[in-house]
């Protein structure tokens, strides 16, 4: 049976859903077991998850998996230096919220719908201070129709179904592999599958020219692929949503961005071509996050057109 969970993610969004799980410690410091960290066990493949930052339903994921023995992951850095090392990890498959909502908003809805005990949601509307919170499909529904949002579903997509290059021969070569982590890893490489919804959640339109609609949008790699560790291909922060036209200039080294979100021109870029496509290079495209960082400082370093 379908169960459904709340997870508060505020100091952990980015990380969670550009990777794809949700994790928490087994204890917390004191050695207490916390009802939202004990959630993590009861959580199975298929059960529902609703992403709650900012105090914002910001996405929605399907556990891929129930709960795996994992290490803190690293790239928590500061946001997780409170937690203990050992907790338990879930794989989730997430996808954007088409219309994110602020819960508190919708109280005159919400409220009767909230569990008796253990509520996500204080009776104003935010967050309660923990982790992982089960809900039930009335609540489950009402959230699902608030933010016009499907459940999402893996691509149906198989190794049998694509055509390959030398590069992605090399990959269906690896013993190490099963075929779906394999047939998952060409679709990121294409800018497809599990690689685009999470770069969707985390950037949910294109930062120069704005358009969201996802069919005029590339997934487009910042870190290559073929530079990449397997976890890098998939990872959503190391992805932007771009117009065809601005993935060009990015993906080949005639723009980059500072993590402020200043944009950095190359002089190898003919002079008229940003004032024709009309993209202001004097603009400022918003701070990116510090997983993000990391992967545009390899961009800046390695494929900007520095000279």
């Amino acid at each position: 049976m379908t169960r459904y969970w709340w997870v508060s993610q505020n100091q952990t969004f980015n990380h969670e859903v550009g990777g794809g799980y949700m994790w928490a410690p087994k204890t917390a410091r004191n050695g207490s077991i916390p009802q939202s960290y004990l959630n993590m066990t009861e959580v199975q493949p298929g059960d529902i998850i609703f992403s709650f930052a900012g105090q914002q339903i910001k996405a929605v994921g399907v556990a891929l998996s129930g709960a795996i023995d994992s290490d803190k992951p690293q790239s928590f850095g500061k946001a997780g230096e409170s937690w203990t090392n050992s907790g338990w990890r879930v794989d989730v498959m997430y996808t954007a919220a088409t219309t994110p909502i602020f819960p508190r908003e919708h109280m005159n809805v919400l409220t009767d719908l909230l569990p008796g005990r253990y509520s996500p949601l204080r009776p104003e509307g935010i967050g309660n201070q923990a982790y992982l919170f089960e809900i039930d499909g009335a609540l489950a529904t009402t959230l699902l129709g608030l933010t016009n949002t499907t459940v999402p579903s893996m691509p149906a997509f198989s190794l049998a179904d694509l055509q390959f290059d030398p590069e992605e021969q090399e990959l269906i070569a690896q013993t190490s592999l099963d075929i779906t982590q394999k047939t998952t890893l060409i679709l990121a490489r294409r800018g497809q599958g599990m690689f685009r919804s999470r770069v969707q959640v985390i950037e949910p339109s294109c930062r120069v020219t704005g358009v969201a609609s996802d069919k005029f949008l590339v997934a487009s790699h910042i870190k290559p692929w073929r530079n990449s560790s397997d976890a890098e291909r998939l990872d959503g922060n190391n992805g932007l949503f771009l117009s065809p036209h601005v993935d060009r200039l990015f993906d080949g080294g005639f723009i980059t961005f500072t993590q402020r979100g200043d944009m950095e021109v190359s002089p190898m870029l003919d002079e008229d071509v940003l004032a024709k496509w009309h993209i202001d290079p004097s603009r400022n495209y918003r701070r990116f996050n510090d997983d993000q960082a990391h992967f545009l400082e390899y961009h800046n370093e390695v494929l900007f057109q520095a000279a």
